[in-house]
Formats: structure tokens, C-alpha cells, sequence
């Protein structure tokens, strides 16, 4: 794909863009693990994670949860009983929403604004399990269903992009990795140029920042929610490595060295502050897993944050509080669900608060 060839009207057209997560959310939209070939052996332990995390989200704000089939949803009616929680019978390959859902878009009583928005749409990304390395049939068909059970109106698009892959901050600024996005095995021939085109029109992005990479053994060939998040529009969490004979070092200190030289839309600086990775090489079936505390879900009043019985988890969890005021930053377990290559921010994904639109029957193109 060599080109961009955007609808008319684009959501940028219309006035919607992609708030950022701290945004007031009206649900999370999750999957529930059901397959234990692809958790190696570890179901049973990802699905009492699942339920800790699922169960916390629940507290603050609706989860939509797609079940797969009957005992899927036995299981996970058992576990969650009483809890804020909607059931959805849907065809799955995996659990990684991020990634497989539709990304939402947000616009408010001006063009262009989220200040007081009153609307959403959806966006309906192609999804390949990152350059075909798994299943993805049924999970590229997701948001088709949630934009069907939401009757929301959505754009369906021609470009491979999982949402764990851009890191938005809501006033035009869009982070993400070389690594990932310009695989050969996503979108052949895009360029960074062309994915600046894609994301504006559709995502209402400014200026999108480019890093090198992400944690080794990532099967998402560096996915920048693993690694670099923003907490605020002008204040960036990225990870670090203290050992220089650890793989990972070079590349976080190159991130860092690079986002302390990048500006916002503004051409101002950004607040960049370091975040340690688990200090315990995690070995999995295949070979290293990529721990992270970045990987962390922002929701309404609450932070999320994965800890996995490591001597940086309370650490991390102090780091982080301070920079979100307001919110509650709760450490939870993800030492099984690393064990399937990601994390809390892997697995959820945001519905921004605001009125269903349902302006338009879906864009082809």
C-alpha cells in the first residue's frame, strides 16, 4: 500500500478525533482468555488475573466482556457474579482487544474540540495478529460486532493498525515504534509519511513521534504501550534499563535520549520521566517474556498497573501515583497473563463517555 486514499467526510472532516485514555470513559471493552494452548499451560492462572482486573474496572466504570463460547462464559458469570459486568456471545481467536477492537473517536459541540463531547464513533482497523503470527480471522471481525450491538457509525479501513501500537495525548500528539509499525508483514510500502496522512485524517493526530523500538522477545514487534505512555498531554512515562548488558538497554536509552529532543504540538518540551523495568528476567515457553510497567490502564478514578512479584513493583507504583492526581493507582497480579506476551493495557480498551452517533452507515474504501 503506497497511498493514501481517505474517505469523504473523514472523521477529522466531521470534527472527531481519538481522546486520550485519561478521558472520561462510559465502559471498558474486553475479551475473556479461553484457550489454554495459547496461554501455555496457564489458563487457569490468567483467568484469576483476569477476574482481579476485570472485577477492578468494574468498581469505576462498565465492562463489556466477549465470551466465546458456553464454558467461556460459565466461567466467567462465575467469577465475576454481582460485578458491573455485560456479557457478549462472539466468535474469538485470542484476548487481545487493544489491538483486535475498534478504536473510538470522540467529538464535541465544535469541530474539532473534545471539550464537553457529545458524541462518539468508531474506527474499524485491519487486524493481521501482528504480520500473521497467530489466528486473527475471527478477531479482525470485533469491531464489526461492537459497532453492530452499539449501532454506532464507524469508517471501515484498509490499514492494518492495533491500537497498542499509537500512544495519543489527546491535544495532537501521537507516539509510536519504527519497529512495529513499518514491518513489511502490516502495510507493505507505507510509509512513515503515509501513516502521518492516515492518522490525521482519522485519528485527529498533528504530529506523530517516532521511537526505534521495543522490549526484546515483543511479538508485537515493540509496541509502544509496552514501553513509552503519557500520563498527561505534556508528561511522558518511558522505560528504562539500568544494565548495560541487558538487550533492552540500548534501546530504552535511545528512546529516552530521543523523546527528551522532541517537542509537542506547541514545539514546547515535553515532562519526560523514567520508568524501571521489572528488575527479573521472566522466562516463558518462548524464550524471554517483555514485563512491563507501562503497559498500565488508565480508567475513570482509577490506574491499573501490572505487578509481577518483582522487586521494582512498589517502586513503579510510586513513580506513578504522583502523576495521576485524582486517580487511584492500584497494583494488580500479571504474572500468569505475561505469560501470553502483554498486559492490562493489552487487554482493555477504552469507550469514551458521550451519545452514541449513528450519522452514517459504514465507509468502504
Amino acid at each position: 500500500m503506497q497511498h493514501f486514499t481517505p474517505t469523504d467526510p473523514t472523521p477529522r472532516a466531521l470534527g472527531f478525533a481519538m481522546p486520550a485514555e485519561w478521558h472520561p470513559h462510559a465502559a471498558t471493552w474486553m475479551s475473556w482468555p479461553a484457550d489454554d494452548d495459547l496461554w501455555f499451560g496457564h489458563l487457569a492462572g490468567v483467568r484469576g488475573e483476569f477476574t482481579q482486573l476485570v472485577g477492578t474496572i468494574a468498581r469505576f466504570e462498565p465492562v463489556h466482556l466477549l465470551v466465546r463460547d458456553d464454558e467461556s462464559e460459565q466461567d466467567a458469570r462465575a467469577r465475576l457474579a454481582g460485578a458491573n459486568v455485560k456479557f457478549h456471545r462472539v466468535p474469538l481467536d485470542d484476548v487481545w482487544l487493544r489491538d483486535n477492537g475498534p478504536i473510538f473517536v470522540q467529538r464535541g459541540p465544535a469541530a474539532g474540540s473534545l471539550a464537553n463531547a457529545t458524541e462518539v464513533a468508531l474506527l474499524n482497523w485491519k487486524f493481521n495478529a501482528w504480520g500473521g503470527k497467530f489466528e486473527w480471522e475471527n478477531d479482525d471481525r470485533v469491531p464489526e460486532y461492537v459497532a453492530s450491538t452499539m449501532n454506532a457509525a464507524h469508517w471501515d479501513l484498509p490499514v492494518v493498525l492495533e491500537g497498542g501500537a499509537i500512544e495519543p495525548n489527546g491535544a495532537g500528539v501521537c507516539l509510536t515504534t519504527r519497529s512495529c509499525l513499518l514491518t513489511e508483514t502490516r502495510n507493505l510500502g507505507l510509509t512513515p509519511e503515509l501513516y502521518s496522512d492516515w492518522l490525521r485524517e482519522y485519528l485527529g493526530v498533528d504530529k506523530l513521534l517516532w521511537l526505534s523500538g521495543g522490549l526484546e522477545n515483543d511479538h508485537t514487534d515493540g509496541h509502544i504501550d509496552t514501553i513509552t505512555r503519557f500520563t498527561d498531554e505534556r508528561t511522558i512515562v518511558t522505560s528504562t534499563e539500568s544494565d548495560p548488558a541487558d538487550p533492552n538497554h540500548a534501546v530504552m536509552q535511545k528512546n529516552l535520549d530521543d523523546l527528551r529532543a522532541m517537542t509537542d504540538a506547541s514545539g514546547q518540551p515535553f515532562r519526560v520521566v523514567e520508568l524501571p523495568l521489572p528488575a527479573d528476567h521472566l522466562e516463558g515457553a518462548e524464550g524471554r517474556l517483555p514485563p512491563t510497567y507501562a503497559n498500565f490502564y488508565i480508567g475513570n478514578g482509577f490506574v491499573a498497573v501490572p505487578q509481577y512479584g518483582d522487586p521494582n513493583d512498589q517502586q513503579a507504583l510510586e513513580i506513578l501515583t504522583p502523576l495521576f492526581p485524582g486517580r487511584q493507582v492500584i497494583g494488580l497480579p500479571s504474572r500468569q497473563i505475561i505469560e501470553g506476551g502483554g498486559s492490562f493495557h493489552c487487554i482493555t480498551q477504552q469507550q469514551p463517555a458521550g451519545k452514541v452517533w449513528d450519522g452514517k452507515n459504514p465507509v468502504q474504501i
